[in-house]
């Protein structure tokens, strides 16, 4: 017998389209669907999710929890958000294809700054690899920080005395608040996964399985897994200013990775390359080429000042 799929949701503007756009896919492949709106962790069962590694899952928490205690089936994530290993008993059910994986900058007036290295300027965003990046780029420059949805994000561009802020495109693009004067940072590797969405499901569900199988995009699903196997490699979380990116291009995967010290000031990266069907492993030997290369000591300088 078809069931009801139900599709666990935070309640941010970007969270519920991100759960439609998953409804009206398996809506579309026949599927009986309906969102189920999560509030908080307090309003969960109290079931903790059991990660492996440290303080994780802290975007993906409430979900991981709402489906361990069976009040949803499914659960639909921002890819960067989720941990690089899941939580206890859920598994990855599919990921859709990629939408924008660039950061663009929001200015507050205009961007005749980024022209020059060696400007003065206040910039907004609470990543540390978006910081480094720019610190790295814009050595002058001071950083404030920026949390909140993006909509709050982008009234706090408005109403502070700052040059701009650093968004990922995806986010605003899909609920159409890119601003007109946005531009994309070309120079900017993103965050491992960056513009890809993940549904997620309890292990042993085969029919969300199944049924979320269909949605699944291939090079989408290999170039996030390495990606996500790099930052794995280099045991990175929130808080160390690692980025990848992988793409597909005439048959053959392209990495580019590289990890920054907090202030920008050190660099390394790596690029590597592979036949798609050679290239399930070609992040984890990126990571493990960038720790000799150099990358290993900013790792340890980062852990060594937290």
């Amino acid at each position: 017998m078809e069931k009801k799929i139900r599709i666990g949701t935070r309640d941010s503007q970007l969270a519920v389209w991100q759960a439609t756009l998953v409804q009206d896919q398996l809506r579309a492949n026949g599927c009986d669907t309906e969102l189920v709106y999560i509030k908080s962790e307090g309003d969960t069962d109290l079931v903790t999710p059991l990660y492996e590694i440290g303080v994780q899952g802290i975007f993906t928490r409430t979900l991981d929890a709402a489906l361990l205690s069976d009040r949803i089936d499914i659960a639909v994530h921002s890819m960067k958000d989720v941990p690089t290993i899941p939580a206890k008993g859920i598994v990855q059910a599919a990921v859709l294809k990629r939408a924008s994986y660039k950061d663009i900058f929001v200015p507050k007036v205009g961007t005749e700054l980024l022209d020059d290295q060696l400007s003065v300027a206040v910039v907004a965003t609470s990543s540390t690899r978006r910081r480094a990046q720019w610190l790295n780029r814009y050595p002058l420059h001071t950083i404030e920080n920026l949390r909140g949805n993006v909509n709050t994000r982008l009234q706090k561009v408005k109403d502070n005395d700052w040059y701009g802020a650093i968004f990922a495109a995806a986010g605003l693009e899909r609920i159409d608040l890119r601003p007109a004067m946005a531009v994309d940072l070309e120079w900017m590797l993103p965050a491992p996964a960056q513009g890809a969405i993940m549904v997620v499901c309890k292990e042993g569900d085969e029919y969300c399985m199944e049924a979320c199988a269909k949605l699944n995009d291939a090079n989408t699903a290999l170039c996030t897994k390495i990606e996500r196997d790099f930052l794995r490699a280099l045991m990175g979380g929130c808080s160390t200013p690692i980025s990848a990116l992988a793409e597909v291009q005439d048959g053959m995967v392209q990495f580019h990775g590289n990890i920054l010290s907090l202030d920008g000031k050190q660099k390394k990266e790596v690029r590597m390359y592979a036949p798609v069907p050679d290239a399930d492993n070609l992040g984890t030997e990126a990571g493990a080429e960038l720790l000799k290369d150099g990358g290993q000591q900013i790792l340890d300088e980062i852990r060594g000042g937290q």
